[in-house]
């Protein structure tokens, strides 16, 4: 019984309604006449919900509940979530879909009215992004369902708790694969920069195509063959790609939702995936006041694999980076010239040069890139005009920074270390446009 009442709901018509009969006969003892309509309203609304109550709890099973989820989420991305909810009864009936989202969403009102047709079926579509890696808990779902008299609701509930990781971004990841396979890079930004020269290693001779660089053609070839032949070269490939990444407090910062670590982590994972593609070996270190994790770099497809679930576990610290042990592992563990992408962020030029030694160490023996962050926040507050003290106060403070963020990029080239400085939402797009830039110059 006690199962039957926790299913059972009134709705706000039937509270409507009952008030308007209690007021009724209430007012039937200053005027008589309204106790018959007062009496008829109760009676007949009684026998209303009597009937609709029966309607709905008629048998069991009446609504089917299915709710659809990917094994595992991406990191900062829209992740599709789909909800199927059958109706066996015969007649339509109103639905209010009542999910209990994991607690990292911190959303309590996730409520989706709907109206199924007798014997249909109805799929709901919903995304979810999520902004920090881990595992997540989904809670019941719940359908509230009412008959076309809407003076009752039935609660059907499917106890599916599920646990869903999340990952780094491979959304994003698989988006730039797919574009870099289709060659339309081009359409989030990325720069394709033409190769002067060709590598040293010969290939083959084939037929000359509209397109191909008239500077490949082979004339004693073409001379033997009668026709246009042209010399093919292949690429450079196979080069170190490591992606170095900064654990400490600094990376902590959050800027539309994800962590400063989380936009490394995801655009970690996209560059090294499109290093695997054109052949190259990527590999990752995680560091702060000691090496996290270091694995070995690789061209194999299988690397990705190992990268993400690598960066999967992977958390900020609450101390400041150790670069000396940073080196130290280099110098111990890459023994051949790499492209090492650092990815950290430093908050000012006394900052920086605290750790320039160590990185003009690191720079001796590997084409070393530095990428850090802007402020955006900061920045956007420096574009107000101000009309207070404190508001030019906080800009001329927000111009201080920006102005020491441009210094280290000076002060970083001057050492011929590479400095990228980008925002934290352009981070993927500048850090691809740097790995291509190189290597089509074929500094690595």
């Amino acid at each position: 019984m006690g199962a039957f009442w926790n299913r059972l709901f009134f709705t706000p018509l039937l509270y409507l309604l009952t008030a308007a009969a209690s007021l009724l006969l209430l007012f039937a003892y200053m005027a008589p006449p309204l106790l018959p309509a007062g009496q008829g309203l109760a009676l007949a609304l009684l026998l209303l919900t009597v009937t609709d109550g029966l309607l709905l709890f008629q048998r069991q099973d009446l609504i089917g509940l299915r709710r659809e989820l990917p094994e595992r989420f991406s990191n900062g991305d829209e992740n599709p979530v789909e909800v199927q909810i059958e109706n066996r009864y015969r007649f339509p009936v109103q639905g209010l879909l009542i999910d209990e989202l994991p607690e990292q969403f911190q959303v309590r009102d996730m409520r989706i009215p709907l109206r199924l047709e007798a014997g249909g079926t109805q799929r709901l579509h919903y995304t979810l992004r999520p902004v920090e890696r881990g595992a997540y808990e989904f809670g019941a779902l719940h359908l509230l369902v009412s008959s076309p008299l809407r003076l009752v609701r039935r609660r059907y509930t499917l106890d599916a708790g599920t646990s869903v990781p999340v990952y780094p971004g491979f959304i994003q990841m698989q988006k730039y694969q797919l574009m870099a396979a289709a060659g339309r890079l081009n359409e989030v930004g990325i720069r394709t920069t033409r190769r002067l020269g060709h590598s040293s290693e010969f290939e083959q001779i084939k037929s000359y195509v509209r397109g191909d660089d008239y500077r490949t053609i082979n004339w004693k070839a073409s001379a033997r063959r009668g026709e246009l032949m042209a010399n093919q070269y292949t690429d450079e490939k196979a080069q170190n790609v490591y992606c170095l990444i900064d654990k400490s407090r600094y990376m902590r910062s959050a800027f539309n939702g994800l962590t400063l670590l989380d936009y490394a982590i995801n655009a970690s994972l996209v560059l090294a995936n499109i290093a695997v593609q054109k052949q190259d070996k990527a590999g990752l270190i995680t560091f702060a006041e000691r090496i996290g994790t270091h694995v070995p770099p690789s061209a194999r497809p299988v690397q990705i694999s190992r990268i993400m679930e690598t960066l999967y576990n992977q958390q900020t610290r609450f101390l400041e980076s150790d670069y000396e042990r940073l080196y130290v592992e280099i110098k111990r563990s890459i023994n051949h010239r790499s492209l090492l992408i650092l990815f950290t962020n430093f908050e000012s030029i006394s900052g920086m040069q605290r750790q320039l030694p160590y990185l003009k160490q690191i720079a001796l023996n590997h084409l070393l890139v530095v990428v850090f962050f802007e402020n955006t926040e900061l920045n956007r507050l420096t574009e107000q005009t101000p009309r207070t003290v404190e508001e030019v106060y906080i800009k001329t403070t927000g111009q201080y920074f920006a102005y020491e963020k441009r210094q280290i990029v000076k002060e970083l080239e001057q050492q011929g270390i590479h400095a990228l400085l980008t925002a934290p939402e352009h981070l993927t797009v500048n850090a691809l446009n740097t790995y291509l830039q190189l290597k089509t110059q074929r500094r690595i």
